[in-house]
């Protein structure tokens, strides 16, 4: 069934975002050809809150400490927006070099297990030059 979830961020300056989230957030990643990184990510979660409309979607990452994710981040030139208390969580909104806004945040909320996956040829990397782009 499910083995992971793929998430996009579009960016006006891809290759920036790309970088920081290499360098900055040390995000561990693969090239799959022509400098197009895919990121590996921590386990996820998922929620469906209510709304007036469909096809809306939200990213966000989660960390253990806002206080020390901030403070580590702005020490590799990142810039953090204020720590908001939601109630389910503290929420920092972390600036990338490409214009656009990456929510972070501390849950406060209950969180479920991660999903273990067992290794299949289809979780197994993509030989170079086979990316699957869209």
């Amino acid at each position: 069934m499910i083995i992971g979830a793929h998430s996009i961020i579009y960016s006006k300056d891809p290759e920036a975002d790309r970088v920081f989230l290499r360098d900055v957030l040390k995000l561990p990643n693969v090239d799959v050809g022509d400098g197009w990184l895919i990121f590996g990510l921590p386990p996820a979660e998922l929620a469906v809150h209510p709304s007036e409309k469909n096809d809306v979607h939200e990213f966000y990452l989660m960390c253990a400490d806002i206080q020390d994710f901030a403070a580590e981040v702005k020490k590799r030139g990142a810039t953090c927006g204020p720590i908001l208390n939601r109630g389910w969580g503290l929420l920092t909104q972390l600036s990338l070099p490409g214009g656009g806004k990456l929510g972070v945040y501390e849950p406060r909320h209950a969180r479920p297990k991660p999903v273990m996956v067992p290794r299949t040829p289809a979780t197994r990397r993509a030989p170079k030059g086979k990316t699957g782009r869209r």
